[in-house]
């Protein structure tokens, strides 16, 4: 009997004073060639920082003249092209978009050399959201790897970081600001309500509704049923074939029904009638149709919370569904009744949603809700993308910016709210967003997240500024101008220690009355993960 072998190729050579590059990419064609000039940019500047202390950039694969872009845009091409990158060879992920981390995960998990991930310092595409999304993947996999950030790539915290990996194949950052929670010192009061919050949990137990998984390549955002059970919290497996399907059913005057509330309140639309630019009555209109059926559905199956992952399926049947899931998190909303008419579903309350299936952000959501709702304080909660920021009148103001799933209560109404289409680049089909700038006052921030296979969380505060009118809209010009943006001072974490820690693209965000409430509610929420038995990291100036 005679076997077929494989031939397996020769392990290529490391060529000395040599880092190799990847980019990953979108799997839209139309983002990546869009967003690939800011990337050649990128690359160019990195390509003379490294010759400036002696070292070539080699790309490991080439710019497509058919694609016109250079980006790894899908997995198989990922696993091809670390073939020909020497294991042990130092490498960089440079990323000034947004990028599917699932392209280049194969690849960096069986990696043995130094990894580093750049972002350019720049709002205009979402390179640094992309960054911090590749973190999160690595962490969760336990791969180790550093991270830079620059501007133009060469001020000394760059430069210095750069040597540093060059010579030792990682970087070292300040995480000064991040301390265990010992829960010894939390007050009795607020600890006595965490516990018993996180033992109601646990008893009754909760159910997360998640149409699809693994928005966008977002694999830190899949969190395993053997971590989230174990803290009473269960998954509905659910397809958005189904969410699709219950649009279907529901009445032209139902849909109707929920624009004529949304009129009724206050809320503008900027609407045209040109579909592939404008957005239109009937694009909102399937999207009401999506705010009913998620809540049909929900209904259903006794959901505490939902997440819709849009991307990729579903931007290429629908238009946008962030209108909807902003309606979701929010108390105030247009009501919806069952299919017979004869209940109202989830009247009163907030269904939360987390945004592109982040189930990070389902956990934190439900447990915020049922703190704040606790407390007697409005629940209503979002997550945003850590998109950018600059300084302004001495403190660093975060750009945090979410293509529209924000409730109407944090731009302080629906009458501050409005509705734009969303960029073709990312949703052909347009819809309108749940945008405004975030009223003043004092957030609750977090984050749930995968390491050393269990759950932590990074939990610190901080206090939503308002900027002069050409200031936001400077902001918005440079990044998206039609998503929701809220101005975030975190307390006692700087932008890089920020940067530096932080495990995942999305921040997740909460109001509380005033500084004092939002400090008692932050220790609440540090008792209920740490009954539950989720690591607690608090950040910055958390007040015990």
């Amino acid at each position: 009997m005679s076997y077929s072998i494989p031939h397996l190729p020769q392990a290529p050579t490391l060529e000395p004073q040599t880092v190799y590059l990847v980019a990953s990419g979108d799997a839209r064609d139309a983002a990546n060639k869009t967003c690939w000039a800011a990337q050649r940019d990128m690359e160019a500047k990195l390509e003379l920082a490294l010759s400036n202390v002696g070292w070539k950039l080699k790309r490991a694969h080439d710019y497509d003249v058919a694609l016109e872009h250079g980006f790894i845009w899908n997995q198989r091409m990922g696993m091809d092209v670390f073939a020909r990158i020497p294991k042990n060879a130092p490498l960089i992920v440079a990323e000034a978009v947004w990028q599917f981390s699932h392209h280049v995960l194969a690849g960096l998990r069986d990696h043995q050399g130094g990894i580093l991930t750049i972002a350019n310092w720049s709002g205009q595409f979402p390179g640094l959201v992309g960054l911090l999304n590749l973190g999160g993947g690595l962490t969760k996999m336990g791969v180790p790897f550093s991270s830079l950030w620059s501007k133009d790539f060469t001020d000394h915290f760059f430069i210095a970081g750069l040597r540093q990996f060059l010579e030792t194949g990682m970087v070292t950052h300040d995480l000064s600001h991040v301390r265990k929670l010992d829960p010894a010192t939390l007050p009795q009061l607020e600890r006595k309500l965490g516990t018993a919050l996180a033992r109601q949990l646990k008893l009754e137990k909760a159910i997360i509704g998640v149409f699809d998984e693994g928005c966008m390549g977002m694999y830190n955002a899949i969190f395993d049923d053997e971590v989230l059970n174990p803290l009473g919290i269960y998954k509905e497996r659910l397809s958005q074939s189904a969410l699709v399907a219950e649009m279907a059913t529901v009445s032209p005057d139902e849909a109707q029904g929920v624009r004529d509330w949304l009129d009724r309140a206050g809320m503008t639309f900027h609407t045209g009638t040109e579909e592939a630019t404008e957005l239109t009555d009937a694009q909102l209109l399937s999207q009401f149709r999506m705010y009913i059926a998620a809540l049909r559905i929900a209904d259903d199956f006794g959901l505490d919370a939902v997440g819709i992952q849009y991307q990729q399926g579903l931007k290429d049947t629908v238009p946008a569904s962030d209108l909807a899931e902003g309606l979701l998190n929010d108390v105030e909303r247009p009501p919806v009744h069952s299919r017979d008419g004869s209940r109202e579903l989830y009247a009163g309350l907030a269904l939360p949603h987390f945004n592109e299936v982040d189930e990070g952000v389902a956990v934190d959501s439900l447990v915020t809700n049922r703190i704040w709702t606790a407390m007697g304080l409005d629940p209503a909660t979002t997550l945003h993308d850590i998109r950018w920021g600059a300084p302004f009148d001495g403190d660093f103001v975060w750009v945090m910016e979410i293509s529209g799933s924000v409730p109407a209560a944090h731009n302080g109404g629906y009458d501050k709210s409005y509705s734009m289409r969303q960029p073709p680049m990312f949703f052909p089909l347009g819809g309108g967003t749940l945008s405004g700038v975030s009223r003043p006052g004092e957030i609750v921030w977090s984050r749930v997240f995968l390491m050393d296979a269990r759950l932590h969380v990074d939990l610190g505060r901080g206090t939503v500024v308002t900027l002069p009118p050409e200031e936001t809209q400077r902001r918005l010009d440079a990044t998206t101008p039609q998503w929701p943006i809220m101005h975030a001072v975190l307390h006692g974490v700087s932008r890089d220690q920020l940067m530096a820690r932080h495990k995942a693209n999305h921040l997740n965000v909460v109001y509380a009355p005033d500084a004092r409430t939002a400090d008692k509610a932050a220790l609440v929420k540090a008792a209920l993960f740490d009954a539950l038995g989720v690591q607690v990291h608090l950040c910055g100036d958390v007040t015990l």
